[in-house]
């Protein structure tokens, strides 16, 4: 960056008398003083820009670009669900089985309660029980028939 003197050189504070100096011999450095640094004389001017106005012109080959880029995404998203399906499929698939599986021991276990209220409602002490408090008799030789398809009379019917 300019220096200050340097800077009201340019605007044109300080007049040519002044800024040129006679040429005298041999210059006397002093002790204290420093070295000039790089570049001192450079002035750098920050400029705003508006672009506020510029219309982007349109580029032909971005487009395509665009479309391969999309085309290509695509391939590689159907390839890894194509890669990956199987093994989430497969995981779905123990779910379900484990969830049958589940199902399966709940229903054996009430099948078995089933049974055991079938067994204790048809056991003969209990029909036996139960023939009594209703008065009921078994019935004579006579009144049975069979349907084994064995004998005479076979086949049971209505009879009047």
């Amino acid at each position: 960056m300019a220096t200050l003197p340097e800077f009201f050189k340019k605007l044109g504070f300080i007049e040519a008398s002044q800024q040129e100096r006679p040429a005298r011999g041999p210059v006397e450095s002093d002790l204290c003083q420093l070295r000039a640094l790089p570049h001192e004389d450079v002035y750098f001017y920050c400029k705003r820009i508006d672009n506020s106005r510029l219309v982007r012109e349109a580029d032909p080959q971005a487009r395509g670009a665009c479309w391969s880029t999309i085309g290509a995404a695509l391939a590689l998203l159907i390839l890894l669900s194509g890669v990956l399906a199987p093994s989430a499929a497969n995981t779905l698939a123990g779910y379900r089985l484990e969830e049958l599986r589940a199902e399966e021991r709940h229903l054996v276990d009430e099948r078995r309660t089933l049974e055991l209220q079938e067994a204790e409602l048809l056991s003969p002490e209990r029909l036996e029980r139960y023939a009594k408090e209703r008065d009921l008799a078994a019935p004579s030789p006579d009144q049975v028939v069979r349907l084994d398809g064995k004998g005479e009379g076979a086949v049971a019917m209505a009879q009047k």
